[in-house]
Order: C-alpha cells, then sequence, then structure tokens
C-alpha cells in the first residue's frame, strides 16, 4: 500500500494530473474537455472517524442501571461498554484492555460509573460528556477481583477477592484504603478450609456499619466494620450464588447451587428460618427436597401494601430438559416462569426509590439475555413485556448483506413506516418504556437515510438511519413466495444448501420507483414492487433459466434448447435458452432443469408493502446444480434485471415475464476473446455451490474451483450460516467463486469467469457513437469490462408487446482484477444518476392518466437522426480489485488511471457523492479507507483504520453518499463511520447527552417513634474508618493507580457544552441556596422554640418558687 500523505497538499492544486502512484496508460492524453471540469474536494475535507454503533451488545456479560438517572449500562465478554438512555439516546465506549466485563456499578445520580474487568482492573467513567472516558483506572496485581458493591451515596467501594478478602476503594481518588476484611478473620477460626471466593457483598439496609458478605462454599458472614470482626456466621452445605436485604435490615435471602432459597434472621444464625425449592418437589419427613439446577440469582422486593416479590434466574428441575431459560417470579402464593428465548446473563428488579431502606415497591424486571435485553411489567396482571424501542433485533436471523442509501426520496421513510406499522406485534406493556435517561442530540443532517439488511432466513428489513439513529420500519420475508418442506425427510434433493435456503446474497435497489430485486443462495431472483394496497397473486409469476458454462455444448445446440410455450425472442445469433415450462430429470436420474425452491402454487396473500412481481431461478443442468448468483442489477426505467455467476449471465424483461438474453461469459467476448480457454465440462470438476455468506469452512475442494486471492486465502464453497464467525479472510463481500488473478497463464487453472460487476445506464457504447443510448455495463473477475446494447420499444402498450433487443457492443475495456463497481459522469464531473421511473401503486386500474405517464416511464434518449451533433463528453470511472480509471466517451479514451493497491486488494469500492462534488472511495484488505478525487483520481484520505480480521467485514462494508459508511463489527451490531470533515465536526452536537442534572429523591422519613428510640437506620462516617488517619497505609504492591484519559477529555467535553456546564452550576446553586434557605428558616424556628421553652421553663420557677415539696 504507498501512502499519500507526503504528497497530499502539493496534489491538491493539481485537477489534470494523475497521482505520483497512478501510471498513465498510452492513451491518457487529457483534451481541452477534461481540463474545464473543477474539482471542489480537497484533502480538508476528509476525516475519518466512528460515529455511532447499533445493535444489541455482542456478548454480554453485565448489567447495571441508574434508577434516578434511569440510565441502563451493559458490559460485554470484549470490553465493550454501552449505555442506553430514552430511545435514541445511545452510547459506545470500548476499554483499552479489551478484557471482559464482570461487574458495572453507577455512582447513582453522580454520572459515572465503575466497571471491573477480568484482567483485575476497576475503572472510572465520566458520564457527564457526550463521549464518556475513563477518569481512574486501579489494577489489582496479586488478587483477582470477583465481587464489587458501591453502597448508595457512598464514596468507598468494597471489591471481594478470588482469594476471600475484601478490599476499599475510594472513588474519589481512586486509591486503596489501609482498612482489608481477611478471610481468615471473618470465617471462624477453628474451620479449617478456604471458604473460597467472595460473591456478595452488601450493607445491612438499617445499619451500614454491618456487611454482610457471602463466600461461595456457602459461609455468610455479618461483619462489623467498627470492631473489626464478624457478628454472625450462617452456613448452609450448599454453594450460593448471590444474596438479597429484606429493607428492614432483619432478614436476608440466600441462593444455592442445588435450586434452594434460603431465608435468614440476622440474629439467628443456627438455621434458616424458611427453605424454599421453587421448582423443585418439596419432600417431607425433614428430608432434602430434589435437586435443582443452581438458582443463579435472586431478588428480594418489598412493597409498601403487599405481599414481597422474590424474583430468581434458574433453579429449574433437572428432568426439564429443553425447556427454555426461566425468570421466576414469586409474589405472595402466586408463582408465575416467564419463559425466555436465550439464556440469562443478568436481570435487575427497577424500583421507585434508590434507598435501600425504604419499600422498594418494584415496578419493571430488565433481563440481560445471551442475544436480547427483555423489560417485564411487575404491575401489570400477566407481567406484559415493554415493547423495546431500541434497535437490537438487527440479528433477529444472521445478518448476510447490507446495502446503505443516503439522501433518499423524502416520502420513501413515510410510506416504508405505513406499511411496517401494520405488522407491529400487540399484547405489550401499555406503559412507557421506563429506561427514560438523557437528552436528545441537536440533529444537523437533514437528509433521509436508509440501510437495509438481508438475512440468512430471507427476511430483509429496512431501518431508518437518518440523523444518527436507527428505528426499523419495515420487514419483508421473502420465503413467504416458496413452499416449505414440513420436516427434514421431505427436503427436496435439489437443494444446493444444507441450512437456510433462502439467505439473501444481494440486494439491489432503486429507492425512486421502489422497485426491489434480491437474489438468493439457491440461486433465486425475486422482483418487488411496492404497494399500499393488500392484494391476493393467484399465480406467481416464475421464469427459470439454464446459464451454462460449457462451450463444446454450443456445437449442439438441439440438446440444450428446452421448448418453451413463451420464449424470449432471441436478439442474437448465438443460441440461449428461455425457461422450461415443466421440471424433468433423464432417464438416468441425473437432475436436470429443476429448480433449487419450489415456488408455491396455491394463491398467495400479499399484504401492504413490497409484493412480488417475478421469481426468476436457475436450473440445475444435467445434474449439475446451478453457481450462486454473483451480481445483480435492476433498473425499474426499462423494466430490466440482470445478474451473472461464474457461468454467464442473463438478462430479463419483468414487464413481458421474459428471457431476453443467456449467454456464457465466454460468449460474451465473441471473437474478441482474449483468453486461450480450454473447452470443459463442469461436471468434470464438479463444484458445490454455495458460498459462505456468515461463516467460510474448510473442507476438501479441488483447488482449481477455490478461489485465489492476493493473499492466498481459501475458502470452501459449502453454505453454512451461525451465528459466530470465523476469523479468516474472505474474498468480497458476496464470497463468491472468481479469480483475483488477471494474469493469463493462470486462465487454465480459473477458466469460470465470473460476472462481478453491473450497471445500466445512458451512454456512449461504441467509439463512433454521436449520441447516448441505454445499455448494460459488464464487469468481470478477469478485468474485463464489456457493453450490451439495450433496444427498448416505445413507452406505453408498446412496451407490453414489442420486444426488447439486446446485443454485444464489441466495446471491451481491460483493467488489472476484478471490475468492483462503474459509474459515469457528465460533462461538468457530476455523477449521472441511473435512468429510473417515480414510483406509482401498481394495484390500481389505469385510466387515461396512467396510460400517458406509462409511455414517459422510459428517459427520452436523443436518437442520431434527431441530434445536433452531440459532442458533449461522458467519463466511465471503473474501480477494479486493483486500479481505478477514468475513460472519457466515446473516444474510448484512459484519461486518468491509478493504481489503488498493489500488495492487497480492493473489498468495497464506490463512487459517491460529497460536498456538491463526487469522489471514489474504497476499502483494501488490509484495512485502509482511501477517497480519491474525479475524474483526476487525485488522493484525498488515506487512513490505515481497520485490517480485515473476517469475512463478515468485507462481506457488509459499504460507502454512500455524503460520507457515510458502514459496517456488521458484529454479528450483532451495527458500526457507522463517517469520512466527512463536516460530520466529524458537528458529531458532538448530534450524540445525546447522558447526565442531565435531577434531584436525588428525599431520604425516607424515620417517623417519631423511630426517631426517639433509635429504630431507623444508623448512618456510619466511613472516612473515620477506611480513611488513612484510621486505617493507616495500603500495601503499594497491591495495586498501582493508572491516571485516566477522561480528565483531559473532561475539559475538552465541559469546553463543547459550556451551556450545559452552566446550568447545571446555575441549577447546583441554586439548590445550595435553597438548602441553605432552608437551613436558616429551620434555625430561626429552633431559636424561637428555644426562647419560648426558655419562658415557659422561667414561669414554671417562679411560681413554684416559695412552695414546699408536699404542696406541690
Amino acid at each position: 500500500m504507498k501512502k499519500f500523505n507526503p504528497i497530499r497538499k502539493v496534489l491538491d492544486g493539481l485537477t489534470a494530473v494523475s497521482s505520483s502512484s497512478s501510471s498513465s496508460s498510452s492513451s491518457c492524453q487529457p483534451g481541452n474537455k477534461e481540463l474545464e471540469i473543477t474539482e471542489t474536494l480537497q484533502s480538508e475535507h476528509f476525516q475519518l472517524c466512528k460515529t455511532v454503533r447499533h445493535g444489541f451488545p455482542y456478548q454480554p456479560s453485565a448489567l447495571a442501571f441508574d434508577p434516578v438517572q434511569k440510565i441502563l449500562a451493559i458490559g460485554t465478554q470484549t470490553g465493550a461498554l454501552r449505555l442506553f438512555g430514552r430511545p435514541g439516546v445511545e452510547c459506545y465506549c470500548q476499554h483499552d484492555s479489551g478484557a471482559a466485563v464482570i461487574q458495572l456499578q453507577f455512582l447513582i445520580n453522580e454520572g459515572a460509573l465503575v466497571s471491573a474487568l477480568t484482567d483485575d482492573t476497576l475503572h472510572l467513567w465520566n458520564l457527564r460528556q457526550k463521549r464518556p472516558a475513563v477518569l481512574h483506572s486501579l489494577k489489582f496485581s496479586r488478587e483477582r477481583i470477583t465481587f464489587c458493591h458501591l453502597p448508595f451515596q457512598s464514596k468507598w467501594l468494597y471489591v471481594g477477592t478470588e482469594r476471600g478478602n475484601i478490599h476499599i476503594v475510594n472513588v474519589e481518588s481512586f486509591t486503596l484504603s489501609g482498612y482489608v476484611i481477611m478471610w481468615n478473620k471473618a470465617i471462624e477460626l477453628s474451620s479449617k478450609s478456604h471458604p473460597g471466593p467472595v460473591v456478595h457483598i452488601s450493607d445491612n439496609p438499617m445499619d451500614e456499619g454491618k456487611l454482610l458478605i457471602g463466600f461461595e462454599s456457602g459461609i455468610v458472614v455479618l461483619w462489623d466494620l467498627k470492631s473489626k470482626k464478624a457478628d454472625y456466621r450462617y452456613t448452609y452445605d450448599e454453594a450460593i450464588h448471590s444474596v438479597a436485604w429484606h429493607h428492614e435490615g432483619k432478614q436476608f435471602i440466600c441462593s444455592h447451587s442445588d435450586g434452594t432459597l434460603t431465608i435468614w434472621n440476622v440474629r439467628s444464625p443456627a438455621k434458616c428460618i424458611q427453605t424454599i425449592v421453587p421448582h423443585g418437589k418439596q419432600i417431607k419427613d425433614g428430608k432434602k427436597p430434589e435437586p435443582c439446577k443452581p438458582i443463579l440469582k435472586v431478588e428480594y422486593k418489598t412493597t409498601r401494601y403487599g405481599d414481597p416479590f422474590i424474583i430468581l434466574s434458574g433453579g429449574l428441575s433437572y428432568d426439564t430438559v429443553g425447556r427454555r431459560p426461566c425468570l421466576t417470579v414469586m409474589h405472595g402464593k402466586s408463582t408465575a416462569v416467564l419463559e425466555m428465548d436465550y439464556p440469562i446473563v443478568d436481570f435487575l428488579t427497577l424500583c421507585e426509590t434508590p434507598y435501600p431502606n425504604d419499600f422498594q415497591e418494584p415496578y419493571a424486571v430488565v433481563v440481560l439475555l445471551e442475544k436480547d435485553l427483555v423489560v417485564i411489567d411487575l404491575a401489570q396482571n400477566g407481567y406484559p413485556i415493554f415493547e423495546n424501542p431500541y434497535p437490537l433485533s438487527i440479528h433477529e436471523s444472521p445478518v448476510t448483506c447490507c446495502e446503505y442509501f443516503a439522501d433518499c426520496p423524502v416520502d420513501l421513510i413515510p410510506a416504508l413506516y405505513s406499511v411496517g406499522a401494520r405488522q407491529k406485534r400487540q399484547g405489550y406493556s401499555k406503559k412507557e418504556w421506563p429506561i427514560s435517561g438523557g437528552n436528545w442530540g441537536v440533529g444537523t443532517q437533514s437528509y433521509p437515510e436508509i440501510i437495509i439488511t438481508g438475512h440468512a432466513d430471507g427476511s430483509i428489513k429496512f431501518w431508518d438511519a437518518s440523523a444518527i439513529t436507527l428505528q426499523v420500519l419495515y420487514k419483508l420475508k421473502t420465503a413467504k413466495v416458496f413452499e416449505k418442506s414440513r420436516n427434514k425427510d421431505d427436503k427436496p434433493s435439489t437443494d444446493i444448501v444444507d441450512e437456510d435456503p433462502y439467505a439473501i446474497q444481494m440486494i439491489s435497489w432503486c429507492p425512486e420507483s421502489r422497485v426491489l430485486c434480491v437474489a438468493g443462495v439457491s440461486a433465486h431472483v425475486i422482483i418487488y414492487r411496492f404497494s399500499k394496497q393488500e392484494v391476493t397473486t393467484e399465480v406467481v409469476s416464475m421464469l427459470e433459466v439454464r446459464l451454462l458454462y460449457e462451450i463444446n455444448d454450443l456445437e449442439s445446440p438441439d440438446i440444450e434448447q428446452v421448448p418453451t410455450p413463451s420464449g424470449g425472442p432471441n436478439s442474437q445469433p448465438i443460441v440461449f435458452q428461455s425457461h422450461p415450462s415443466t421440471s424433468s430429470s433423464s432417464s438416468d436420474g441425473i437432475r436436470d432443469n429443476v429448480p433449487c425452491l419450489r415456488v408455491k402454487s396455491t394463491a398467495l396473500k400479499q399484504s401492504a408493502g413490497y409484493q412480488v412481481e417475478l421469481v426468476i431461478q436457475l436450473v440445475w443442468v444435467s445434474g449439475e446444480p446451478p453457481q450462486q448468483i454473483t451480481s445483480l442489477a435492476v433498473n425499474s426505467a426499462y423494466g430490466l434485471v440482470v445478474f451473472g455467476n461464474c457461468n454467464g449471465i442473463a438478462i430479463v424483461d419483468y414487464i413481458q415475464k421474459a428471457v431476453l438474453l443467456n449467454l456464457s461469459t465466454v460468449e460474451l467476448y465473441g471473437s474478441n476473446d482474449p483468453y486461450q480457454r480450454q473447452p470443459r465440462s463442469p461436471r468434470k470438476t464438479r463444484q458445490p455451490s454455495g458460498a459462505g455468506l456468515s461463516d467460510i469452512n474448510e473442507s476438501t475442494v479441488a483447488s482449481e474451483d477455490r478461489c485465489k486471492s492476493p493473499t492466498s486465502a481459501k475458502m470452501s464453497r459449502k453454505l453454512s450460516l451461525p451465528t459466530e464467525l470465523k476469523p479468516e479472510l474472505d474474498v468480497r463481500d458476496n464470497s463468491f467463486s472468481r479469480s483475483r488473478s488477471s494474469s493469463v497463464t493462470s486462465i487454465d487453472k480459473e477458466s469460470r469467469e465470473a460476472i462481478s460487476s453491473l450497471h445500466f445506464c445512458e451512454t456512449f457504447t461504441r467509439k463512433p457513437d454521436v449520441s447516448t443510448s441505454p445499455c448494460l455495463w459488464v464487469g468481470t473477475t478477469l478485468g474485463t469490462v464489456l457493453v450490451i446494447v439495450l433496444n427498448l420499444p416505445p413507452g406505453g402498450e408498446q412496451r407490453l408487446l414489442q420486444p426488447v433487443i439486446v446485443s454485444p457492443s464489441g466495446t471491451i475495456l481491460r483493467l488489472k482484477g476484478a471490475i468492483l463497481r462503474m459509474s459515469f459522469l457528465d460533462t461538468l464531473g457530476a455523477l449521472i444518476p441511473p435512468a429510473s421511473e417515480s414510483w406509482r401503486e401498481p394495484n390500481v386500474p389505469e385510466d387515461k392518466d396512467d396510460k400517458d405517464r406509462l409511455k414517459k416511464r422510459r428517459p427520452v434518449s436523443v436518437s442520431p437522426s434527431s441530434s445536433q451533433e452531440i459532442s458533449e463528453n461522458q467519463y466511465a470511472v471503473i474501480c477494479s480489485e486493483k486500479q481505478a480509471k477514468v475513460i472519457s466517451l466515446p473516444s474510448q479514451n484512459c484519461i486518468y488511471k491509478l493504481n489503488i493497491t498493489e500488495t492487497s486488494f480492493v473489498l468495497r469500492g464506490d463512487i459517491v457523492s460529497m460536498s456538491n462534488s463526487t469522489c471514489l472511495a474504497c476499502f483494501c484488505a488490509n484495512g485502509h479507507i482511501m477517497t480519491f478525487s474525479l475524474p483526476s483520481l487525485r488522493p484525498l484520505l488515506d487512513v490505515n483504520y481497520l485490517p480485515l480480521t473476517n469475512m463478515r467485514i468485507a462481506r457488509t462494508f459499504c460507502f454512500t453518499n455524503n460520507g457515510q459508511a458502514l459496517y456488521l463489527v458484529s454479528p450483532t451490531e451495527i458500526q457507522r463511520i463517517t469520512y466527512s470533515q463536516e460530520t466529524c465536526e458537528n458529531l458532538q452536537e448530534m450524540l445525546g447527552e447522558l447526565f442531565t442534572p435531577v434531584e436525588t429523591p428525599e431520604a425516607p422519613n424515620r417517623g417519631f417513634f423511630k426517631g426517639l428510640f433509635g429504630g431507623g437506620a444508623q448512618s456510619l462516617d466511613r472516612e473515620d474508618l477506611f480513611g488513612e488517619t484510621a486505617s493507616g497505609k495500603p500495601s503499594r504492591s497491591l495495586a498501582q493507580h493508572i491516571p485516566g484519559p477522561g480528565g483531559i477529555e473532561g475539559v475538552k467535553g465541559a469546553a463543547s457544552g459550556v451551556v450545559g456546564e452552566l446550568a447545571r452550576a446555575r441549577w447546583a446553586l441554586d439548590e445550595r441556596g435553597q438548602k441553605i434557605g432552608e437551613l436558616e428558616e429551620k434555625t430561626t424556628a429552633m431559636l424561637a422554640s428555644a426562647d419560648s421553652f426558655s419562658k415557659h421553663a422561667h414561669e414554671m420557677m417562679l411560681k413554684y418558687k416559695d412552695k414546699k415539696w408536699y404542696q406541690f
């Protein structure tokens, strides 16, 4: 990879010179026309940064909630931190070490969070800035952290370790206290065995001086912090998983590894007062209950006017094999078992008060599952769940491809939302989503953005991605059009994939006409039209296409020709095949003319939204399965869809439902084929069809059937779609079989040339052309670009009756490496969009106006006879895996050429609009993201951003207009990035705020009698106990303090949000003034009361002054 940075500024001033890394071709003679183009994009317009991350946190491991700020935090096994507030307020942070998060603890209403990691570090995060940062870190070196506890409104954090000791950390300075609770002091002196790691720490809700410590072995200790000794020890012969207090501090409950719950009186350590087996059979006569699975967590929450809630996870009976994970809610005499779709990682009960010594009044339970987040409403009968407003369902089925569209037509999002709103499930809680903290950012981006994701189950989701948010709009299930096999035995033997036969491989979408075309893994293509009305389709239109590779088969067309009732017109002297009317098998049992999937033969009810227009399937040929589709394009103005694979190319007229062209790649060249290819039969080197969309599995495939890359990455053609992805390099985002070498010597081995890129346009097709005409540009994996001319009939009824004639033009262009993207610029250097029609409702009877509009569907192209000697140029921009070329049309002279990379290859290249100009954006396999000006291909940006670690990124990375890009960073999350300087500068304003000034609720009233007789909560001056003067200096070798970057970041954040900080300061001053005022009032009242008391006492003294004791 050549670096362009040293010469960047010099090159910015030049518009007609290609870069130092480009090698000018012999025909690179820029004329006056080229020099007239003024390029406005400079390197200052580009900057790369991450914007937001959407989706469910991958591999979650910890959960925390701030009950005052109403912010939820989730930690993951990869060290990520995701924070959620009200819908639209989300934040992603990452621990540098990448170690798994064990536990999270909010400093409630302080705008801070403590995280504990498996590498035995504690981190303090500052949440008072839009991008949270670490303020302090503390690295333990001799002990492993197992549990942390931070009491409400305390600055002292208790840290339990694997050795059974408890250390205390000052969260303000992030330093250790000299006060340590050693395990051998906590347990009975007579005990000879180690109690195990600390699994629980909590202070008594009514007495902060008493600390409850749970050890894994089953020992629980109530430790007196002042006297530094154990008050009580509670022993049970089953391991402990969690402990929870009753709010009055007189009882606590433990969950154990045998599926039991034990309830203990604080002052009765000898024996628990109650044993509960929520899911086991209770056996009488003092025998032990039937063992169950461990209860991993229990919470004990009280209500003022009703029975307490005991909520637990796990504890199911061992005989419930195959039963889904459950959350159990015990309330009074009722027990509700709530089944979950995935294993439970953690759960938290949301309560009305943050004070542990008050009635808790639980109202919801947040359940963190391995692949979902569920919030249960405890206040309604039946415990319904809340409708989740976050975009956490990206991975509902594994994502197999995605596309990103910025600056869409403004009416698209409302249209998709209106049809998607009808798909919503019923039965959700009527209450508002309880996680409601934070404030939205101020969005400056006003253009609509849409993300489309294709999934392994054949579903497609449309997402509103405007202004760095994400919300699902509409879901389309493409599998509905096919017959489903009811059981494995019923599976057709024509399947070419083991599982997920409907998986989406490619998406081609025209936002203007709303025409959608998808290609699936079973070599099928479906065209959809958008309608706001429900319709029932009696017979689904279907075409079957035979795509062949064998050259010698062309000598005997009678073998390949299949009788068709209504084949499309043959515009070529070459024989092509249309769809057969029936599927058949030859007499010797070899499958032939059989598609991989069966289209439904019954009437298909199609709801409003996307409705099937046509299904196209490639069929088996003489026992050979169809090869997967490697490129796809649809054009609504021409009414055509085109697709190709490693065998050839097919063009289909979806209006007339006819195959127009069906040629092998070799036949496209005609007599101009530059390669000496050996005819070969696909049956000799049978290649299992199906390229990995979500995985690559190593298998023994002949080396000549493998695709070669510069990095010699091997891939299997066997499809499998698990959620986990192996970190192996794949060839491209669609991972199809292709050659990565353009040298003629390798052609013998890589004789199958796949179609890798397709682009409809209205341009000059041959050198002598004086006018533009509709055509199709075809790019192949060997770096060849071929042009096919489209002769379209006039609009209106003629379009429905007359055939579209397609013919290769003979124009051939060459580049190094497989062709990835093609696009066209006008004389001024502006991007020419493909022709398209505007959307119209398909399910209404056509009146005269509609027919007139239909006539105007195809853009008017100037014919040579009526043209006025058109001399205006166009420029074809072609990007391959290795090169980019700008070719002047119609002369076909290469005016600019750039070798993008020598040592790697481009995975994704897009020609995009940005700042009223156009540029080429590339993502290379070595992790570099680059942009180049057009047409001169000057380097504008080159950042080593992301080394390609797995094929998921290669498959899903895409650029779009206005400097936006995205990729699937994990199986469940989309990472959005920007390469626009303007967006980077505005990002701080666009991001939401997590912390908002909220007054902490008042502490519970102690009551008259409790105040009089001392029955209320006992406070503790922890500073006296844990400060250096009382506890001494801590061990220096135990933990190392590391200052974090958050201090500087915090200053930056404060500088960027001065108004917010001033508001907070003013609010704090007001609150302080108010409290001082209240204090003054109370002082005055006390003085008045004391004065009154003094007067009364003086009067009493005078009254009884001279009386004797017996006179009273």
